[in-house]
């Protein structure tokens, strides 16, 4: 149950801050701390989940429980990435904020160049229905067809994006990132260190992923 799965983000959040402390003890002086996407959105979930009550999908036809989920960590993750830039003050910490950067392109979709009909559903896939999601072949079977501009959709596999929706969701947290007052608040309110030169020529991340 969905109960069952907040009970676990404890333990994930801790591991996620176990990780980012191995980092800086490696001596990483400047980490981004990423939070999860907003998976009611994803493609996967959508055709898995699926179901005929609409209010359990929102404005973006995303599924609402899954995105209060994904919102319930983010939270607590952000919280925690606070502790450890209290524990480490000269640590440059931020958080990414992955759930933001998808639900902007799902809502400027259009402006983007991505299809509005088609803003769920995976590029390569077997799929029969509005998801192009499910069966028995995947992306990489043999037979199974490839959209004619994977640029226009937001779903590669039905998993993972398109690398046009990766590539906005880059310049859109780097846009934010390297912002000054959005960096200087994301990092509880500490120097940056970079001499107010923005944007840096090279920013020496250490990204870490779960």
């Amino acid at each position: 149950t969905m109960e069952d799965l907040r009970a676990l983000v404890p333990e994930v959040i801790q591991t996620i801050v176990n990780v980012v402390q191995e980092l800086i003890d490696l001596g990483a002086k400047r980490i981004i701390v990423p939070g999860n996407f907003p998976v009611g959105c994803m493609t996967i979930y959508l055709a898995v989940f699926k179901t005929n009550d609409s209010t359990m999908y929102d404005e973006l036809n995303c599924l609402r429980t899954w995105n209060e989920f994904a919102i319930f960590h983010n939270d607590r993750l952000q919280n925690a990435v606070k502790g450890l830039q209290k524990e480490h003050p000269n640590v440059i910490i931020v958080y990414g904020d992955y759930y933001a950067a998808l639900t902007w392109i799902l809502r400027h979709a259009s402006s983007l160049g991505f299809e509005e009909d088609g803003l769920h559903k995976a590029c390569c896939g077997a799929g029969d229905d509005e998801y192009n999601f499910g069966g028995s072949k995947r992306c990489g079977s043999d037979g199974v067809q490839v959209c004619p501009d994977a640029n226009k959709r937001v779903s590669w596999d039905g998993v993972h994006l398109t690398q046009h929706a990766y590539q906005l969701m880059a310049n859109w947290l780097l846009q934010h990132i390297t912002n000054p007052t959005t960096f200087y608040q994301s990092n509880g309110g500490k120097s940056l260190g970079w001499k107010g030169v923005w944007p840096p020529k090279a920013l020496p991340f250490y990204f870490w992923f779960f």
